[in-house]
């Protein structure tokens, strides 16, 4: 699998995410700043990792959606190619449009930092194939704006579609609906809080998001 993760001024988690990827497809991703016009040709995934992009100004996610590197990632999506936003990836995703909804301050205005569990809500995606036998796992989060808002009918529709992927089972910041993740209408563009590249070493004892990237190497 041919991937990129994306750098922005205060990304702080693309180095974890480029392991996590190495570690489970054993090819080192390509490091695209977000500077950079195009993305590597041939490419399967652009991850866009957490962090703090330009320092959260304005809102999370909000001017790195404007770097220039996002045109091409937005194309590439455009075409099917599949995209990973994780944390401020996720965030820089709504701000794109790419994914509907908002991520908003947590409704106890703190930021938090901890393991949570979830519920895989649908393991047919490119994302989550390899959850198929599993209908729980453990992910930590580490976020300040991670509720999850919409309006009431686009929360339907995308329950109706079922584009949600994953589903807090104890809602650590007031995410409307217990939601941790959600996929594009197509199904190639995925967004999600918790931080997999996290939990996927068994070295580090925490290996509930190894099966993200199992199920990207497999859909590629």
């Amino acid at each position: 699998m041919k991937s990129a993760v994306i750098v922005f001024p205060g990304s702080n988690c693309d180095r974890d995410a480029a392991r996590a990827l190495e570690r489970i497809t054993g090819v080192a991703p390509a490091m695209v700043w977000h500077k950079e016009v195009e993305l590597p040709a041939g490419l399967d995934l652009a991850l866009l990792p957490g962090g703090f992009s330009y320092g959260d100004y304005l809102r999370s996610g909000a001017m790195a959606a404007r770097s220039p590197i996002m045109r091409a990632v937005i194309a590439h999506a455009e075409r099917g190619g599949m995209v990973l936003g994780i944390c401020n990836g996720f965030q820089v995703l709504t701000e794109t449009r790419l994914l509907p909804g908002a991520l908003t301050r947590n409704a106890g205005l703190k930021f938090s930092c901890k393991e949570v569990p979830l519920a895989i809500a649908n393991a047919n995606t490119a994302f989550t194939r390899a959850y198929r036998e599993t209908r729980e796992t453990e992910i930590p989060i580490a976020h300040a704006d991670g509720r999850f808002v919409a309006d009431e009918d686009t929360l339907d529709r995308i329950e109706g579609e079922g584009r949600v992927v994953f589903r807090y089972l104890q809602n650590p910041n007031g995410s409307a609906r217990d939601i941790a993740g959600i996929v594009s209408e197509r199904g190639n563009v995925m967004g999600m809080m918790p931080h997999p590249e996290r939990a996927s070493d068994p070295a580090l004892g925490r290996t509930g998001g190894t099966a993200v990237f199992q199920s990207l190497l497999e859909a590629a």
